[in-house]
């Protein structure tokens, strides 16, 4: 399937004044489980508080996604500060994943994304170890604590381990020298965001990790769920998935992965509309992740050449 980039449509304009109630809808309710999750006594409440968290931090990150596609604002300074508010919550510095997930969509089902497939001469054992990570949340602390490595530590980046990795060389290797400084100065606001909630809030160490922790299996699982054991193609190679109503306005039509991916300048509010006659079969969202746990697959079909622009200009948003 070819995978030439679509023009961009002027006729679905950002949803501005939705995607700024549910910006400070979210933080509110994000900041106020915080405060819940460490005044619950019991072990049980705990993790219900956390479960509920995770679906609301699931909210924030797809608020945070449409920012890194200049969708949630169509001012850019407007929205680069609304991906910096929704990036403290994650936490992840806001400039640093506007880089790494524009190399997603210029690499997605590529030997640097192949998670789900493995070749004759991989090492499977490191393969199982890798996917089974992924699907335990251990994928989500590699953001926020490679975020801290790359600000305070990056010698420890360019180490044989970081460079040699398929995935992390080429994340690094997308930010340009010139987002440095403002990834170093949005890690700071993180750092005094959360240390005013513990001041504020009284925040207690372990609950608030335990919060974070039903997030990182709750976010890490379903990043992957979108691309798992699709066609090998940069921009076909994700699914439609069908998915409960509750759930597909919580992540905003997040299971529209395929559509997104095909025109990535467009609005969540406008994936479902996107829809093709000729699209696959859309599976469901619970019959995918359960395929998951079986484990990678062989690889069987050819890697596709990686893009060098995006499928589509989104940066053409008003100053």
């Amino acid at each position: 399937m070819s995978s030439q980039p679509l023009t961009q449509s002027p006729d679905m304009p950002i949803p501005v004044r939705l995607n700024l109630t549910l910006v400070a809808l979210v933080f509110t309710a994000a900041v106020a489980l915080l405060w819940l999750g460490s005044w619950v006594e019991r072990w049980y409440a705990v993790l219900g508080v956390g479960a509920v968290f995770s679906y609301c931090l699931l909210a924030n990150y797809a608020l945070l996604h449409e920012a890194t596609h200049n969708n949630l604002h169509p001012n850019r300074r407007a929205n680069h500060w609304l991906g910096v508010l929704t990036g403290l919550l994650f936490p992840v510095p806001f400039s640093m994943i506007h880089a790494t997930h524009q190399g997603h969509h210029l690499r997605n089902r590529t030997d640097f994304e192949m998670f789900d497939l493995y070749y004759p001469t991989d090492n499977r054992l490191i393969k199982y170890v890798q996917w089974y990570s992924i699907l335990c949340g251990l994928f989500y602390p590699i953001i926020p604590v490679g975020a801290l490595l790359f600000v305070l530590c990056p010698a420890l980046l360019r180490a044989r381990a970081f460079r040699t990795a398929r995935s992390s060389s080429y994340l690094l290797g997308d930010i340009r020298a010139a987002q440095v400084g403002a990834i170093r100065v949005e890690v700071l606001f993180i750092l005094a965001f959360f240390a005013a909630l513990a001041w504020l809030l009284d925040l207690r160490l372990i609950n608030t990790l335990v919060l974070y922790g039903c997030f990182a299996f709750n976010w890490s699982t379903r990043q992957y769920v979108g691309h798992a054991f699709s066609e090998r193609d940069v921009i076909h190679g994700a699914w439609n998935l069908r998915h409960n109503r509750l759930m597909t306005w919580l992540l905003l039509h997040g299971e529209y992965d395929l559509n997104h991916h095909r025109r990535p300048d467009v609005s969540w509010y406008y994936l479902p509309c996107l829809c093709r006659p000729d699209d696959p079969p859309r599976p469901g969202y619970f019959r995918q992740y359960a395929r998951l746990w079986l484990g990678p697959r062989p690889a069987t079909a050819p890697a596709p050449e990686s893009l060098t622009t995006l499928p589509l200009s989104i940066h053409d948003r008003s100053e």
